[in-house]
């Protein structure tokens, strides 16, 4: 079993607007297909480990990082932070890396941020640059669109004008009692599971900055003709794969994707809640992977 230590000391940083930046890179950058996994809010690319393995016996190239103020990477203070940036940092590790086409795999947070990269693409499509080329998406709970979005009650007291003051008051028991609310109700992470999820919060001080990374709420309101009208419009084949148990983006999060979303391709994972790639590894790894199985994605060996 890969440890969080493990996984920390099998990643690299990279400078990005001089901020230091982990991120796992397995496999050959050269070859393809190439898959990018983003992560989501509070935690980090350590979500990814439990499908790493997996992931990197279907793809020729596997990349996760821990965004601008989570995990291992740096987390300023103050700092606006915002999807927009998170994007860049994004586009930068694949420049770097020399991957100009890419298959996404993302989660909460990293939903928003994909739909940015998707904003981006289409942008790019039209008018003839493809320096990044987005070739499928696959989107796991998530806030895709704000109304539907039922942010706990700390997320809002986050938000508000008591924020940062909560944050400073953040305990790694407190911590793990509303991460854990978010979970299905037979697949509840292990006290192990929390102190890891809370060791990659408080690394570098990162609990006292929790009220400044929530502004993604208000982003999403302010962003919502861009965010989810990309997802109404784009040509790069998409899939959901949700926990319906989720009381942040389950299963209601889910009707309206079908309302909105032209031939939504949705798979639900009964008795799941928010962290599908946590509570069951196995059946998120079988649906991605048949999204993938459909579309002919090439395997490892492929060009």
């Amino acid at each position: 079993m890969t440890t969080l230590d493990d996984w920390r000391a099998a990643g690299r940083c990279f400078s990005h607007g001089g901020h230091a930046i982990f991120h796992r890179v397995t496999g050959d950058p050269a070859a393809r297909p190439a898959l990018v996994c983003i992560h989501g809010f509070p935690t980090a690319s350590w979500d990814w480990h439990l499908v790493w393995d997996a992931l990197c016996e279907r793809f020729a190239c596997v990349v996760a990082l821990d965004m601008l103020g989570f995990g291992f990477s740096a987390k300023p203070h103050p700092h606006a932070y915002s999807m927009a940036e998170q994007a860049d940092v994004h586009e930068a590790l694949l420049a770097r890396l020399g991957i100009r086409r890419v298959h996404i795999l993302a989660h909460d947070y990293g939903d928003t941020v994909t739909q940015e990269l998707l904003a981006r693409h289409e942008e790019r499509r039209a008018r003839g640059d493809d320096a990044l080329v987005v070739e499928s998406a696959c989107l796991l709970n998530g806030g895709l669109f704000p109304e539907t979005h039922r942010a706990t009650r700390v997320q809002k007291l986050l938000a508000g004008p008591l924020g940062a003051a909560l944050a400073r008051l953040s305990s790694e028991s407190s911590f793990g009692r509303n991460l854990a609310g978010v979970f299905g109700p037979r697949t509840k992470p292990s006290a192990q599971d929390l102190h890891d999820f809370w060791r990659l919060t408080a690394e570098n001080d990162g609990a006292r900055i929790a009220h400044e990374l929530i502004g993604y709420m208000e982003e999403r309101r302010r962003n919502r003709e861009r965010w989810v009208g990309v997802l109404q419009t784009t040509g790069v084949p998409l899939r959901v794969i949700d926990g319906p148990e989720d009381p942040v983006s389950g299963a209601h999060m889910v009707d309206r994707y079908r309302e909105l979303v032209p031939n939504p391709d949705v798979v639900l994972l009964p008795g799941i809640g928010h962290y599908p790639q946590v509570e069951d590894p196995a059946g998120l790894t079988r649906a991605f992977l048949e999204f993938h199985d459909r579309l002919g994605t090439p395997g490892r060996t492929g060009s």
